[in-house]
């Protein structure tokens, strides 16, 4: 078992709640309008409840960008470790996943991801850096490892990598469910957009 199971274990179903019902909250009144009252109410308890398990809103927005990071790189650890496949297979397979777990967030998402990290503590805030920066370096070996393999042209790995994140985070704000493309279109087109960047030219 790997050390981010581990860590995503670890967390209590009652204390997992209370990030998902923190996080709904945050998105309807705002991270500065919502209230630890606000949470508890949401959460159907008394605000002294909430604080058994946190100390302050700022550790439940902390432990909800920390964890939805965690599990996105589980999901992808395993990219990382296999490099007997095919990088541009591999591309197409981490940009579903990111996609999927982008899109599934959406809304409780759609604010937090963009300036939760600036109402975090420095050492909270670097710590989900942290974890970005791991990610980045994955999706960068991958184009790396596309680049040797002359699947892809020469380029910036780690600025591909980051334009590539960039383009699926922003689905967050534009994509809706109700809308003519599925997930997977999305992911597809993402997919094709950026090897198209990336392919050598013949």
């Amino acid at each position: 078992m790997t050390r981010l199971i581990k860590e995503i274990r670890s967390m209590s179903p009652r204390r997992e709640q209370i990030v998902n019902k923190a996080s709904t909250i945050f998105w309807k009144k705002g991270y500065s309008g919502a209230s630890m009252r606000d949470i508890a109410k949401a959460c159907k308890c008394k605000p002294s409840n909430i604080y058994n398990f946190f100390h302050s809103k700022e550790e439940l927005l902390f432990e909800f960008l920390y964890t939805q990071n965690l599990r996105l790189l589980e999901q992808i650890r395993c990219l990382d470790e296999n490099h007997a496949a095919k990088p541009s297979e591999q591309l197409r397979e981490l940009i579903h996943i990111h996609i999927r777990h982008v899109l599934n967030y959406q809304k409780t998402s759609r604010s937090l991801f963009d300036s939760g990290l600036e109402r975090l503590s420095r050492s909270n805030r670097e710590k989900v850096i942290r974890l970005r920066d791991e990610y980045d370096r994955i999706l960068a070996g991958i184009i790396q490892r596309g680049v040797e393999a002359q699947e892809f042209s020469e380029t910036n790995p780690g600025m591909a990598a980051r334009h590539i994140a960039s383009m699926i985070t922003r689905t967050i704000i534009w994509y809706s469910p109700k809308g003519q493309l599925s997930m997977n279109d999305v992911a597809d087109y993402i997919y094709h957009f950026a090897v198209g960047g990336l392919q050598r030219r013949k």
